[in-house]
């Protein structure tokens, strides 16, 4: 039987599960789609699906190092409980040795990469089944240096990749503990996107307009506001941790070396997370809501 794309969109609207694995289940059932979903129900697909809605904003940060190739991933969970789980962890690895081995273009690329028997996609897919929750593999990055680098792992929550022209592996790495505990956003005043700084310059001006001054003084405070915010987001800019009597600048001006790239990743980061509150939720119950 011909395997048509709209048996494969009917079947992924009543199962949730991927286009690929929609496909897959109808050739392996000649098109039968009663039979495709029972089939992916026994497999897991399906019950993964029903926990694609939820928020999973808790997890690890992985770094993985090879010499001068080093591959950063993010993998979420719903609870911190599951994060320190060894399934999860053992997933997670096998995840990041494919990142570092497979060079996939992107996270859903990555997806369609095997492990062994089964695809990552499908092996998370399984996972959900395994622990119940919802699993998510979010974003991965990988670099070749070319000069000194340097990495840092604050547990498994954040995770720092520094590569310097010039310098040593020894500088890289205090700043990548540096970034790790002050959070630039970029390296340079000249990186910020000038949509940050009008947002950012929006929000003195209302600020200092309540302070019923001239416009000229205003003025003058909202550029002392903007030139404090470029020197607090900016690696050059932040006093270095281990010496805050000298900015980043002027440690690495002392080394002769200069950034070539940061990467900082930190779990949940950007991920709205839901706040449920037990008090009510007991209330509702008990108001038969």
């Amino acid at each position: 039987m011909q395997i048509t794309a709209s048996l494969v969109k009917e079947l992924r609207e009543r199962t949730g599960a991927g286009m690929m694995d929609c496909k897959k289940a109808l050739q392996e059932v000649d098109g039968d789609i009663e039979v495709a979903i029972e089939e992916m129900r026994k497999s897991g697909a399906a019950k993964a699906a029903k926990k694609a809605g939820r928020i999973a904003a808790e997890g690890v940060i992985s770094i993985k190092q090879d010499g001068k190739d080093i591959t950063i991933l993010e993998t979420n969970c719903e609870t911190d409980f599951v994060a320190k789980d060894e399934n999860f962890l053992s997933f997670t690895n096998s995840v990041i040795d494919a990142v570092a081995t497979e060079n996939p273009d992107d996270v859903e690329a990555l997806m369609g990469v095997s492990l062994g028997d089964e695809t990552v996609e499908e092996a998370a897919q399984l996972l959900v089944t395994k622990i119940g929750e919802k699993i998510t593999v979010r974003r991965f990055e990988k670099l070749t240096a070319s000069g000194p680098v340097g990495t840092y792992s604050h547990g498994v929550r954040i995770g720092v990749i520094v590569e310097l022209d010039g310098g040593d592996e020894a500088l890289a790495k205090d700043l990548a503990m540096h970034i790790a505990a002050s959070k630039p956003i970029c390296v340079s005043e000249g990186q910020v996107s000038q949509e940050l700084l009008d947002k950012e310059k929006e929000i003195f001006m209302a600020q200092a307009e309540e302070s019923g001054k001239p416009a000229e003084i205003i003025e003058k405070m909202v550029a002392g506001k903007i030139k404090k915010f470029l020197k607090e987001i900016t690696l050059l800019g932040q006093p270095f941790v281990k010496d805050p009597d000298q900015t980043v600048e002027k440690l690495l001006q002392a080394a002769n070396a200069s950034v070539v790239s940061l990467i900082r990743y930190e779990v949940g980061e950007g991920i709205e997370k839901r706040v449920d509150n037990f008090a009510e939720e007991v209330m509702s119950q008990a108001q038969g809501d």
